[in-house]
């Protein structure tokens, strides 16, 4: 299962609470307060874990709770600080608070955390309170309670290219055709139901993270079809790959398809619909397609976009294609040296 949004709740650890004790010991003659300190209670913290790929695990479990610390003794004996309790996420998680929409943090750094809820502090034994006018207080401190609160985690996945275009646009038949990634491709509409990563290498020095997402259609940024689900993935992709379908017997005109997609951009993002592009016109292979092709080459023409004609299936056009995302992402310094 697939999971790029959930909802959970965290509480932290209680602090413990201090004590209220005297010395009483054999041949001490004049005993005095001694009642100890409370120990801090557990903070929850989450951290980006590299291998995760999917909020899944919280789906099954919503609630989190960090242990309280333990409370203060006599003999001066200060009660332990409980653990913090660390949550594991995929890498690219954005941290929410669910009921005033704040954002809390955006994971992109492996090994990066985030503080969710801290813990109480611990309260003060009665021997804080001990001073030269009263050497025998019995004022305690009661711990202080943890943090509490509904946080949305929502996955953003981290790649330099994604490809966008309609449902059968052949987008999943593209990325495996360029990387080792083994989407489901089928020919019937949204084969793609969750987003796929693939790694294209350029050469043995330089790769780039091209993902496979979900087809959009008219009404998506309103949250039609997939709708901002794949949207929300397209934020954190460097270059979009605008895959146009331009088969004949599909019945859709392929510039009207283009205007569509943009139209969504804009609708959900004016930054979004800036995003450089580069326009694959695919399905080149089959017949009439050069005759569509000419009508996608003239808008991308005006606009100033590079239009590469490929074909998925065959492979035709396909290094054409890897040459100019490269070329692209390296003139911006995005093209990652590959590990």
């Amino acid at each position: 299962m697939f999971l790029d949004e959930i909802d959970i709740f965290v509480k932290a650890g209680d602090g413990g609470h201090g004590v209220l004790s005297f010395r009483r010991e054999k041949y001490v003659p004049r005993g005095g307060p001694d009642g100890g300190h409370g120990g801090d209670g557990g903070s929850i913290w989450v951290e980006a874990t590299p291998g995760l790929s999917t909020l899944v695990d919280y789906h099954y479990q919503r609630h989190y709770a960090a242990k309280r610390g333990e409370h203060g003794k006599g003999s001066n004996q200060h009660g332990a600080t409980a653990p913090d309790l660390v949550l594991k996420v995929p890498v690219g998680t954005v941290v929410w608070e669910r009921d005033t929409g704040i954002l809390i943090g955006d994971l992109i750094e492996p090994g990066q955390r985030l503080l969710l809820a801290k813990g109480g502090r611990g309260g003060r034994g009665n021997s804080a309170f001990a001073t030269p006018t009263n050497r025998a207080p019995r004022k305690i401190e009661a711990g202080l309670p943890g943090e509490e609160r509904w946080l949305r985690l929502e996955l953003h996945l981290l790649a330099d290219v994604g490809v966008l275009g309609f449902p059968n646009a052949g987008k999943s038949t593209l990325v495996s055709r360029l990387s080792a990634a083994k989407p489901q491709v089928a020919d019937y509409p949204f084969t793609t139901l969750t987003p796929h990563l693939g790694l294209v290498r350029v050469d043995e020095d330089l790769s780039f993270v091209i993902a496979d997402l979900p087809g959009l259609v008219p009404g998506a940024s309103k949250g039609r079809g997939l709708g901002h689900r794949f949207l929300r993935h397209t934020q954190r992709t460097r270059l979009l790959v605008h895959l146009i379908d331009l088969d004949p017997s599909n019945g859709r005109d392929p510039v009207a398809d283009y205007e569509a997609i943009q139209d969504e951009l804009r609708a959900y993002s004016e930054g979004l619909a800036g995003r450089p592009q580069i326009v694959a016109a695919n399905k080149i292979d089959l017949p009439e397609a050069r005759v569509r092709l000419r009508s996608v080459e003239a808008v991308c023409h005006e606009r100033g976009l590079f239009c590469v004609p490929i074909s998925a299936a065959t492979g035709e056009g396909c290094q054409a294609l890897v040459r100019a995302l490269a070329e692209r992402l390296n003139s911006e310094r995005w093209v990652k040296a590959a590990s």
